[in-house]
Order: structure tokens, then sequence, then C-alpha cells
């Protein structure tokens, strides 16, 4: 892209677009980072340059960039039929196929599906389905939602409520009532004016008792459900201690609470099995999904409810909840084509048995470097939380290391994300080892910088 064009992009950009989640005076300080193209794990930007994506877009292009296979369904999709949506006793045929292949992939139980077009919508329409089976069920009471802290579950009034995250709720004044916070299996950032350090293990435990306080204290019968991510992916990739997440659900079991997994970043391949939920044997009442539904190819959520809840929602009648796009059929066909690369490459089982060991290794080769203080991660998917010289006790919201070192990656090649004080990764299913090396080798240089 020549250099006139790229100015003018930003000139524009700057004139009349705002970004999701972006300090737009930075932004556009610096200029905007145009990004042009991609093939395979790698992109290349406005200015020619080609940058390794250690997060996938956005936790999302699972099968990589640039699959003909993707776009050739979109194309004949768009061709035979490009919209009819799904209300008026009708729909089409990829939503009714992409409704059965979900189910035959999905966690026991969960064999019906309501579609959507994001993991926020996912999340919202959980929400009101929840308050309606409670409802039907003879339980008008159990209206409060559960979640956890460093949790995050979208950008609608209600999601961004259930979000755990205070830069994400403080700016709005939310969350709005009924909405509560447990604690999340985070470890590393426990508050010691709160809780003595402990180990993961002994901490977790520490959540589900303080979970259980609090359900106690608020009412089992006013609480419908508990929503909870199996890995807390924008909360700073938070890895729960093995079992927790299954005491947790039957915690929400005992107090007869409904379980939903938010499977936005974790479903389709990401820790080596199609869901969190199956790998981990959660059997959730609800799940939602989004992402790496299509590999980010074209915008689709989901949300997949029991055969009991399904029951119970037909038996109230009309059903006065869902989107225009809805089934969406030219996202549907692109997910279609996304899950059979996903099953013909086995790409799941590469993560499980092959990437994913080999990601981990790399990852956990960096819990003795200077600038870090915790790394943690499972399948493809991990974090470096990052220390200042100065120590752990030195480091300030007002500058924080991880923006600091995902700049610092960009500049050495390769693109992560910067949460607070950490860096996460998340690259697409498709990786080589040796870009795998590339990305770390890249990270650790600007690791280094950080101190320098």
């Amino acid at each position: 892209m020549e250099a006139n064009r790229l100015s003018e992009l930003q000139r524009l950009d700057r004139a009349h677009h705002i970004h999701p989640f972006t300090n737009h005076k930075e932004l556009h300080a610096e200029g905007t980072h145009v990004i042009d193209s991609g093939s395979g794990c790698w992109v290349t930007d406005a200015s020619g340059r080609q940058l390794l994506d250690g997060l996938a877009g956005l936790w999302c292009v699972n099968v990589g960039y640039g699959r003909a296979e993707i776009a050739d369904a979109v194309r004949e999709q768009m061709m035979r039929l490009p919209y009819y949506c799904s209300f008026l006793n009708s729909t089409t045929e990829p939503a009714i196929r992409l409704a059965d292949k979900l189910a035959s992939l999905a966690p026991r139980r969960l064999g019906k599906v309501l579609f959507c077009s994001s993991g926020s919508e996912a999340n919202e329409t959980a929400l009101k389905l929840i308050r309606a089976y409670q409802k039907l069920r003879g339980e008008p009471r159990k209206t409060k939602i559960l979640s956890r802290t460093f949790s995050y579950h979208g950008v609608g009034v209600a999601t961004t409520s259930l979000t755990g995250l205070a830069s994400c709720t403080a700016p709005f004044d939310l969350p709005l009532s009924g909405f509560v916070h447990v604690p999340g299996p985070h470890a590393y950032e426990a508050d010691p004016s709160m809780v003595p350090a402990m180990a993961p293990a002994a901490y977790g435990d520490w959540c589900l008792a303080e979970t259980e306080k609090t359900i106690a204290r608020e009412g089992a019968e006013t609480i419908a459900a508990l929503f909870a991510e199996p890995i807390q992916g924008a909360g700073g990739v938070i890895v729960p201690p093995p079992g927790h997440l299954r005491k947790l659900r039957d915690l929400c079991r005992h107090h007869d609470i409904l379980f939903v997994a938010d499977e936005v970043i974790t479903a389709f391949g990401r820790l080596g099995d199609w869901f969190a939920s199956s790998l981990w044997q959660l059997d959730p009442d609800l799940v939602t999904l989004a992402k790496g539904i299509t590999s980010g190819y074209l915008p689709l959520g989901a949300t997949l409810v029991t055969d009991d809840i399904a029951t119970a929602l037909d038996g109230g009648g009309y059903l006065a909840h869902g989107f225009t796009y809805s089934g969406h059929p030219v996202a549907a066909a692109a997910a279609l084509a996304n899950l059979a690369i996903l099953e013909r490459e086995r790409l799941v089982e590469r993560v499980r048995d092959d990437v994913g060991p080999y990601f981990q290794q790399k990852l956990q080769s960096f819990a003795g470097h200077r600038a870090v203080g915790e790394a943690r991660g499972f399948g493809l998917i991990g974090a470096l939380d990052l220390v200042p010289r100065e120590g752990r006790a030195a480091r300030s919201p007002a500058a924080p290391l991880g923006v600091l070192a995902a700049r610092r990656a960009r500049e050495e090649g390769v693109i992560v994300r910067g949460i607070r004080d950490l860096v996460a990764l998340s690259p697409p299913l498709t990786i080589s080892h040796g870009e795998l090396d590339e990305l770390f080798a890249a990270v650790g240089r600007a690791l280094d910088r950080l101190w320098d």
C-alpha cells in the first residue's frame, strides 16, 4: 500500500471511526495500524510489513487466514441465497445443518441451539432464556446471576454487568443490580489484604468457599445461574486448578443454580478438545459460543441449551427473542466450512498432541525470565505476567507493562495482546513449530527490552 493511501486512511479513521476498547488519543498520536491482508498465521500491514499473529486476530482465527474453502462456501451461499431469516416459521438449510452439527459435537444434553452474531449476544440470549426458564418452572424469584472476578462476558448492559473487570464496568456505572460477583481462581492476583498467599489449588478452594458464602447470603432461591469461562481469557488467561470447575458446577447443582459455560474463546480446539466442557467433564446446562465457530471469517454466535430447558421453553409458547441475523445462511455456511477444516485436518487433535504441548513448553521456558512473574496456559493459549525492574510492588495502572510489551513485540515482528501487566498469546491452531519458535523468540526480545 502506497504511503499516500495509508496517510489518507489514517486521516479518515481519525475523523470518523470510533474503535472498540481503544484509547483514541494514544491511537491517533501513533497513527492507526492498518492491516491489509493475511495468509496462514501471518498478516501484512499497510506498510508491507509481515507480522506473525500470535493472537489469531482476537482469539478467533483458528484455521488461519486465507482459507479458500470458507471463501468459496460463502460465495456459493451468497449467490444462492444471501439472506433469509429464521422468524416467521422459516429458516434456511445452512442454519439447520449447522444446528445439527453443533449438537453432534457438543457435550451431552446440549441438543438445542439459538443463533446470534457474537459472544455478547450469545450471553445476552442465555440470560433471557434463563429468566424465561426459571419463570416457566415456577421459580420466578430466581433472577440473580453469579459470575466471577476477572471474567469477561460481553459488552451489552447485561453482559457487561456479568463481566468482572472494573475497566469494563466502572465507566458505565455497572453492574446492574442482580449481578453478583464471586472470586475467580486467580491466585497470582489475590489481594493480600483479604486473603493470605496460597498455592493455586488452595486458593481455588477458598474461592469455592467464598462462593458458597455468597449463595447463602443472597439466598439460593433467588439465584438463577452462574456464568463461568473455563479459562478466563480477557481477564488474563486464568487457568483453573485441576478439578476446580467440576467442584463449582457441583456447588451450583447442589443449590439448584444453572451452570453456564462461556466457551466463546475455549471452544473449537483451542484447548485440544472441541469444548472445554467436554475436556473437563463440566456437564453445563448452557454453553455460549462465537469466535472459533467461523474462525472469525464472519460474525456468528450461538447459545446451546439442554433438551430439558428447550422443552420448558417450548411449553411457554411464543418465544419473543432472537435477532434479524439469527442463523444467517452465509455465516452458517462459513461455520460449516470452518468446522469441516477443523475435522479434515484434525486440528483439534493437533493442538492436543503436538502444537499445544510445544506451545506450553515454550511458554513455561519464560517462567524464570527476569521480567516474568508467572507463566500460565493450557493447550494453545497462554499468558506471561510481567514485573518491572523495581519489583512487582512498583506496577502502576497508569503505565501497564502489558501494553508496552505488546508494542515492543509488534516492533519485533509479532502480535500479542497486552492486558494490564501481562501479555496474552493465542495463535491459530495451524501454527508450526518453527513459527512458534519465531513467536517466542520475538516475545523474548520484547521482554528483554522492558528492562533495558
